[in-house]
C-alpha cells in the first residue's frame, strides 16, 4: 500500500479539474503532503464526488479516477464506486464489511481522538450507501429495483444504528431508536448527521412511495414472482387500495396477500403497546378469590407475626389474606371516525387496525365510519381490519357533517364514550362541523381531535380548527400513533 505521507497517489484525467478551493482534484490525492491532510483531502474527493453523483447524472471523470485511486488505496472494493451495485452484493462479495456498515453513522463518543485513517475508510462507505438510497433516476421502476433500493434503505438504517424498516414511517414504532442519537458522527467535511437523523425516516418514505408510483404496479401483481418480492409499506398499501377496484383474479389475490401481511405486522406492533397496560383499577367490594394463585404471600406472614412462636421457631397462621384481582370496567362506547381523503391514508390504515384491537377488548363497544364527501359505517367489519380497508374508497373531498350525522346518534351514554376524529380538518363546512363537535365535548362525551395517525408523526392541521380546539379544551394529537394509543388507555382504564 502507498503511503501517503511520502508518496503520491496517480490518478488519470484529473489534472484539469478544481475543487472549489482552487485545487486540482488531483493534487488533493496526488501532492506529498503530511498524512493527516492528505486524509482530510481524500475524505473530501469522496463527498464531492457523492453530491455531483446526487446533482448531476453525468459522470465527472475526474472525481471518478481520483476517488478510485483512494478506494484502492485504502483496500477497500472499487465495487463501492459503482452505482448499480447494491450493498447487499458487495457485502455477499466481502462478508467483513457488514460489521463496518453496522452503526456506520452513529456518533463517535470521542470525535477527537478518531483515526483520520480510519475515516476516509467510513468515508467512502457512507457515500456507497447514501448514493444508493438517495440517487433513485426517473423512469418505470421494476419490481426487483424497489426491491433492491428497499434493501439498501434497510442498510442506511442499520448504519444510523437502526433496525431494517424502523426509519421509514411504514410502521409504529418507527424512528424510534434513530431519531434519540443525535450529533455528528464525522467531523468537518461531514453531513451534519445529528440534524439528518430526524428527518430521514419521513423522507426514506417519500422516496419508497415516489418509487412505487413509478411502477406497473398491476403488472407486478399479475406475476406471482415478481409479487413475491414486494416488501409491504405504508405506500405500496396505498397503492394497492387506491388500484383494488381495477385488480382482478391473480393480481387481487396478491395484492390481498400483501395488505394482510401488513395489517398483521402492523397490529402485532400495536397489540404489544396496548399490552403493556391493565385496563380498569381493583374492585375491591368484590371479595378475592379464595384460590392459591391469589394468595397474598407477604401480607399473611405479617398479619400473623403475632402467633410466632420463638421456641418452636414456627409461625402459626389463623388466617389467610388473598389478593383482589377483578377490575372496575364500565361499558365504554369508543367511535373513530376517520377522515378517508386522499391526505390521510396512512392514518386511514393505521387506525382501521387500531380500532379492530379495541374492538377486541372486552366490554369496550367500538364503532368506526370513515368519510370524504360520503361516509360509510364500517362497524360490521370493525372485527376484521383487513376486510374493512377493501370496504375503503380512498380520495374525494371532506365533508365531515356527513360522518357526524352517523355518528351522533351513537352517543347514547356520553359519560361512557369517546369520540375520537382523525382528519386534517380542512373541511367544506367548517361552522358548522366545529359547533356540532362542541355539541358533542358539551354533551360530557370525550371527544379527542387527531390531526395525524402515522408512523412518523408528520402532517398538517387547519389552523383555523387547531386555535378553536384548544380554545375549547381538547386540544388536537398530532403525532405519533402512540399518543393516540395512551389517550385511549387513560380513557379505559
Amino acid at each position: 500500500m502507498i503511503d501517503p505521507s511520502t508518496k503520491s497517489t496517480t490518478a488519470s484525467n484529473t489534472a484539469s479539474a478544481t475543487e472549489p478551493t482552487g485545487k486540482p482534484v488531483a493534487q488533493l490525492v496526488t501532492q506529498p503532503v503530511a498524512e493527516p491532510v492528505a486524509d482530510e483531502n481524500r475524505r473530501q474527493v469522496l463527498y464531492w464526488r457523492l453530491l455531483a453523483r446526487l446533482f448531476d447524472p453525468e459522470e465527472q471523470p475526474s472525481l471518478e479516477s481520483a476517488s478510485l485511486a483512494v478506494v484502492e488505496d485504502i483496500g477497500l472494493p472499487p465495487a463501492l464506486l459503482d452505482p448499480q451495485a447494491s450493498v447487499d452484493a458487495i457485502v455477499q462479495r466481502h462478508p467483513e464489511l457488514a460489521a463496518e456498515f453496522d452503526g456506520l453513522m452513529v456518533p463517535e463518543p470521542d470525535p477527537d481522538g478518531r483515526d483520520r485513517a480510519a475515516e476516509v475508510r467510513r468515508a467512502a462507505m457512507v457515500s456507497k450507501v447514501l448514493l444508493n438510497v438517495l440517487s433513485t433516476g426517473s423512469g418505470t421502476v421494476s419490481a426487483g429495483q424497489l426491491s433492491r433500493w428497499q434493501s439498501d434503505a434497510g442498510w442506511l438504517e442499520r448504519a444510523f444504528g437502526c433496525k431494517p424498516g424502523e426509519l421509514r414511517g411504514g410502521r409504529p414504532g418507527a424512528a424510534g431508536r434513530g431519531a434519540a442519537r443525535t450529533g455528528s458522527g464525522g467531523g468537518a467535511g461531514t453531513p451534519d448527521l445529528g440534524t439528518l437523523i430526524p428527518t430521514i425516516g419521513p423522507e426514506l418514505a417519500a422516496i419508497e412511495a415516489d418509487l412505487v408510483k413509478r411502477m406497473h404496479l398491476r403488472e407486478v401483481l399479475a406475476d406471482s414472482r415478481l409479487a413475491a418480492q414486494l416488501t409491504p409499506s405504508m405506500s405500496l398499501i396505498e397503492q394497492l387500495l387506491r388500484d383494488k377496484d381495477n385488480l382482478s383474479g391473480v393480481a387481487l389475490a396478491n395484492a390481498k396477500d400483501l395488505i394482510r401481511r401488513f395489517v398483521d405486522e402492523v397490529a402485532e406492533v400495536l397489540r404489544t403497546q396496548l399490552a403493556k397496560a391493565s385496563v380498569g383499577t381493583l374492585d375491591r367490594s368484590i371479595p378475592p378469590k379464595r384460590v392459591f394463585r391469589n394468595l397474598d404471600i407477604d401480607r399473611t406472614i405479617w398479619k400473623n407475626l403475632t402467633n410466632w412462636s420463638p421456641d418452636e421457631e414456627r409461625l402459626y397462621v389463623d388466617r389467610l389474606f388473598y389478593r383482589h384481582t377483578v377490575r372496575k370496567t364500565t361499558p365504554s362506547r369508543l367511535i373513530v371516525v376517520v377522515d378517508q381523503s386522499g391526505s390521510m391514508v396512512d392514518s386511514m390504515v393505521n387506525c382501521t387496525i387500531l380500532a379492530s384491537i379495541f374492538a377486541g377488548l372486552p366490554k369496550v363497544d367500538v364503532h368506526l365510519i370513515a368519510y370524504d364527501t360520503q361516509a360509510i359505517d364500517l362497524t360490521p367489519w370493525v372485527h376484521d381490519p383487513f376486510e374493512t380497508l377493501l370496504r375503503t374508497q380512498l380520495g374525494g373531498g371532506t365533508d365531515g357533517t356527513v360522518a357526524m350525522a352517523l355518528a351522533r346518534p351513537k352517543i347514547a351514554e356520553p359519560r361512557n364514550t369517546v369520540v375520537v376524529w382523525i382528519s386534517d380538518f380542512y373541511e367544506w363546512h367548517t361552522d358548522r362541523l366545529f359547533d356540532s363537535m362542541a355539541a358533542v365535548h358539551r354533551s360530557g362525551a370525550r371527544f379527542i381531535p387527531v390531526g395525524s395517525v402515522t408512523s412518523s408523526g408528520r402532517g398538517s392541521v387547519n389552523p383555523w380548527f387547531r386555535e378553536r380546539f384548544k380554545d375549547l379544551g381538547t386540544p388536537v394529537i398530532s403525532g405519533h400513533i402512540r399518543k393516540l394509543v395512551h389517550e385511549l388507555k387513560t380513557f379505559l382504564a
